[in-house]
């Protein structure tokens, strides 16, 4: 793996793994489609469909986060990442194809055995083996055998909005007054605010 963004990828997520791969190349197909590089502020926004590793990759490869307010999060469960570019105003999506997992289910038995530490070195080896290939063919395949790739209506957000903190009448913690839950006259935060209900 000589490519120097994998490597930066890598070394923001702290290992090397088929997921990590897929968001990388997801990542890749995005930016290529648009014609744009890292966003370093909020001119890029990026929804990603899952909480896997491969949300890492789009991070890394967008420059898109939490703290910037262009990385949304939607808990669908799908290997699906989409970009979009606020000024052309057009957003492109891409979503695994179903058949490129399937080496990794072909070999669901051997992975548990070394994610529970009942693999011997045998297996162990093996399954390092395997992973890497994944890795290399992930790497290497033509964009339109990993992904469903379209451009779809735009997702524009509003820019990230800088809010006052105000302490929580509970537990004294600074939160976002826009977050403060009104409970029995208590400007309470969202923690607080469920113990009590």
């Amino acid at each position: 793996m000589t490519d120097e963004a994998f490597k930066k990828c890598v070394e923001f997520h702290g290992h090397t793994c088929p997921g990590l791969a897929i968001g990388f190349r997801g990542a890749r197909i995005l930016t290529d489609r648009l014609g744009v590089r890292k966003s370093a502020d909020e001119e890029l926004v990026a929804v990603v469909e899952t909480d896997a590793c491969s949300s890492d990759a789009i991070q890394v490869m967008t420059g898109c986060t939490f703290g910037k307010g262009n990385f949304v999060f939607k808990n669908y469960g799908k290997h699906a990442f989409s970009l979009t570019d606020r000024k052309q105003g057009r957003t492109f999506r891409v979503c695994l194809r179903p058949d490129v997992l399937n080496a990794l289910r072909d070999h669901r038995v051997l992975i548990e055995k070394v994610r529970s530490g009942q693999a011997n070195q045998e297996e162990t080896d093996r399954y390092r083996t395997l992973q890497q290939q994944r890795i290399e063919s992930i790497l290497n395949a033509p964009a339109e055998s990993l992904f469903k790739i379209e451009e779809v209506s735009p997702f524009i957000p509003s820019e990230a909005k800088v809010v006052e903190s105000a302490p929580c009448d509970s537990c004294g913690e600074l939160t976002k007054i826009d977050l403060l839950c009104e409970v029995d006259g208590r400007k309470t935060c969202i923690p607080c605010a469920q113990k009590r209900g």
